[in-house]
C-alpha cells in the first residue's frame, strides 16, 4: 500500500492508481518499471532498537516488548542491497527475539501471584536471554531476589556468583550480591524444587517456557528461529507472530543479492 499514489482523474472516472517507484529520476526510461518505494527503512529499525533497549532499563517491559515485538513484524518490509547488509537483518532478528521472549517470560512471571515456584522458574529462565550487559545484570539480579525471598538459597547463591561476575557498575547490584553469598553460605539450601539446572545448557521453550535441554529434541520458528517443545509443531510462532512453528520454509529473503 506505501508503495503506491493515487491520482483524481475526471470527476466521472475512477481514481488512477500509481505505483511509486524506488531510486526514480528524470532519466529513467518510461518503459522499464523499477522496484517499488518502500515505506521502512533499516536505519529506523535501529532507532527503535534503541528505543527498546530504553524501556527495558528504566522498567517499562510492556513499552519494550511492543517495540521489540513491531522490529520482528518490519523487518519483512525491509529490502537491502548487499550480503553484508542481510547479515546485519539476521543478526537484528537473533537479537530482537531475545528480548522479546525474555520480556514475555517475565510479563508473564508477574501476573502469577500464588505460584512462588514458577515465578522463579520464570525469573530463572530470563538471566539465560542473551541480553545487553545492564540488562542481564537487573535480570540477574531479580532472579537472585525472588530466590532468596522464596528459601532456595543455593540457587540465589549461583545468580548473586554470575552477578558478581560481570563486575556491576552499580556498587548497590554488588553489595546485594555479596550479602546474599554470604548469607546462603550458611546453609546453601533450596526450600522447594525448581525445573531449573544451571549446570546443563538449555534453550526455553518459546510457548509453553520450559527448559529443552541438550539433547533432547526441538524444533524452532523458520523465521525468527525461536526454539519449542515438539508439540508447538504446526503451531504459530508465539514469539514473533508470523511463521509456523516447524514448517519447511526458506527463512528470511529481504534482498536480491540471495536469489543471484
Amino acid at each position: 500500500m506505501g508503495s503506491h499514489t493515487y491520482l483524481r482523474a475526471f470527476s466521472s472516472a475512477p481514481v488512477i492508481s500509481l505505483g511509486v517507484e524506488r531510486g526514480w529520476s528524470d532519466s529513467a526510461s518510461p518503459n522499464v518499471r523499477g522496484p517499488p518505494a518502500l515505506v521502512f527503512k533499516f536505519s529506523l529499525l535501529e532507532e527503535k532498537l534503541k528505543a527498546g533497549y530504553k524501556a527495558t532499563t528504566t522498567g517499562k517491559f510492556t513499552e519494550a516488548l511492543r517495540l521489540f515485538l513491531s522490529i520482528l513484524h518490519t523487518i519483512p518490509l525491509i529490502v537491502v542491497d548487499s550480503r553484508r547488509e542481510v547479515d546485519e537483518v539476521k543478526e537484528l532478528i537473533i537479537i530482537v527475539k531475545e528480548y522479546v521472549l525474555g520480556l514475555q517470560m517475565e510479563l508473564k512471571r508477574r501476573e502469577i501471584k500464588d505460584n512462588l515456584v514458577r515465578q522463579q522458574e520464570l525469573a530463572a529462565y530470563f538471566t539465560h536471554c542473551n541480553l545487553q550487559m545492564p540488562h542481564l545484570r537487573l535480570a540477574l539480579l531479580n532472579a537472585m531476589t525472588v530466590c532468596y525471598k522464596a528459601g532456595n538459597l543455593n540457587t540465589a547463591a549461583n545468580f548473586a556468583r554470575r552477578l558478581l561476575e560481570t563486575n556491576p557498575t552499580i556498587e548497590n547490584q554488588a553489595k546485594t550480591a555479596r550479602q546474599v553469598l554470604q548469607a546462603a553460605e550458611r546453609n546453601m539450601k533450596d526450600a522447594s524444587q525448581l525445573n531449573y539446572d544451571f549446570r546443563n545448557p538449555f534453550v526455553v521453550c518459546g510457548a509453553t517456557y520450559v527448559p529443552i535441554y541438550r539433547g533432547q529434541k526441538d524444533v524452532s520458528c523458520p523465521y525468527c528461529s525461536s526454539r519449542f517443545v515438539p508439540a508447538q509443531e504446526g503451531q504459530l510462532c508465539t514469539v514473533c507472530d508470523l511463521a509456523v512453528v516447524g514448517s519447511d520454509a526458506s527463512g528470511l529473503l529481504c534482498s536480491p543479492s540471495q536469489i543471484r
